[in-house]
């Protein structure tokens, strides 16, 4: 009987499961998590879930679903080691697994801001429950909020601050917000609607300094400017999870290196979702992608390679950001330099972003436009390239386009 381990408790290893599930697997599997939870949704926490003191963890698949399945569930025991020779991992509690495939789905840590040490009390960073535990609990009692960082994180904790009604100041570094992920257009709507529900965004300044008392920070120096803080929350990026894969020997550059069929190059270990580097056929590069998207369909990749169907990975990537009142949706990715087409939306202050990179549609970016989006998706998938002349007028759906 196969056996394999999925180390990691996100959405990679919960889709893995399922997909294996689906397509009746008739090996033995084991999921081993860090933390002491089954794997759960992981958007909410820096939204709902933070500003709901009665919120639980919403989980991806009830307990039921892996019992049934007679998937072995190990919670709140990492794996701290692995035998690539004997085919074996090691656990913090002593225990040892045999595995013929494992599978690291270990996503991500929060970048953490030099030399201020972990045990500051009014400090928060946002992977999992148990930040938004303390973030929840911080908010609560902070009389205002200051956000390190314009990136999704950040921005989506900043305007959950503002509709709890705490004074909320982000500072970013670029000269725009979500500099690397979206277009200035995206870029501007988004600083614009954050300023119009109280938001303070200050972009292009950096932080000098920390002043402390005790175990708090007190105030931050910007510019050579004194910000007194209450509640510092940092959301100032993400590294990928690969000490394990390090350890052990597997290439890694900016993620676990894999192939299209999520494989290492170690024919035994696969590495899947936000931990990955793997190649992204429509740039001719290697990418590491975060998001629930890309995960769920690396998960169906390596679950069709070990039903022994395999099958390369060439989903589109997609995205979505909930800011308060906005949603920003992406569908494809837009390499630098592409050609950019406004196309108003149906509603005030709705709109999408249509990138073009040598006359082809390559990616949308859509505010408060999901019937766009949702289209948007469908014409990238399905390679088909309109006039962008019709495609920006707002009198033609996009999905008559289909």
């Amino acid at each position: 009987m196969q056996k394999v381990v999925i180390v990691g408790g996100g959405h990679a290893a919960a889709q893995l499961c399922a997909s294996l599930i689906e397509g009746s697997f008739a090996g033995k599997v084991t999921l081993v998590c860090e933390e002491s939870s089954l794997p759960y949704h992981r958007p909410p926490l820096s939204k709902t879930f933070i500003k709901d003191p009665a919120a639980e963890p919403q989980l991806l698949r009830a307990e039921s679903v892996y019992q049934e399945a007679g998937i072995d569930v190990r919670l709140g025991d990492a794996v701290t080691a692995i035998d690539r020779a004997a085919r074996r991992v090691t656990l913090a509690s002593g225990a040892t697994l045999d595995y013929d495939a494992l599978v690291l789905a270990t996503g991500t840590r929060a970048r953490k801001l030099p030399d201020v040490p972990e045990d500051t009390e009014n400090l928060v960073y946002l992977r999992n429950t148990t930040d938004a535990l303390r973030l929840r609990d911080a908010l609560g009692a902070a009389p205002s909020v200051t956000v390190l960082g314009g990136g999704f994180i950040g921005l989506e904790i900043a305007a959950t601050a503002g509709h709890l009604g705490k004074p909320v100041t982000v500072f970013e570094a670029a000269p725009r917000l979500l500099a690397r992920a979206v277009s200035p257009e995206a870029s501007a709507h988004v600083a614009e609607t954050l300023r119009e529900a109280g938001v303070t965004v200050r972009l292009g300044v950096t932080v000098d300094g920390f002043e402390r008392d005790g175990h708090r920070i007190c105030a931050v120096t910007v510019q050579g400017e004194r910000h007194p803080v209450d509640l510092l929350v940092a959301g100032i990026g993400a590294i990928p999870e690969t000490a394990l894969a390090e350890a052990a020997g597997l290439a890694c550059d900016n993620g676990v290196v894999v192939d299209d069929h999520m494989r290492t190059a170690d024919p035994a270990i696969y590495a899947i979702g936000d931990c990955t580097s793997f190649p992204y056929a429509r740039w001719g590069k290697t990418l590491r992608l975060e998001s629930v998207q890309n995960a769920n369909d690396q998960a169906r990749t390596l679950a069709s390679v070990l039903l022994g169907q395999p099958a390369p990975y060439g989903a589109l990537p997609w995205f979505w950001s909930d800011q308060g009142a906005l949603r920003l949706q992406i569908a494809g990715l837009a390499p630098p330099d592409t050609e950019r087409v406004l196309r108003p939306g149906a509603k005030p202050g709705s709109f999408s972003v249509l990138h073009f990179a040598e006359g082809h549609l390559v990616c949308v970016e859509s505010i408060n436009a999901p019937i766009d989006h949702i289209a948007a998706r469908k014409l990238l998938e399905q390679g088909k390239n309109p006039p962008r002349e019709q495609l920006a007028d707002p009198a033609v759906p996009l999905k008559s386009f289909l």
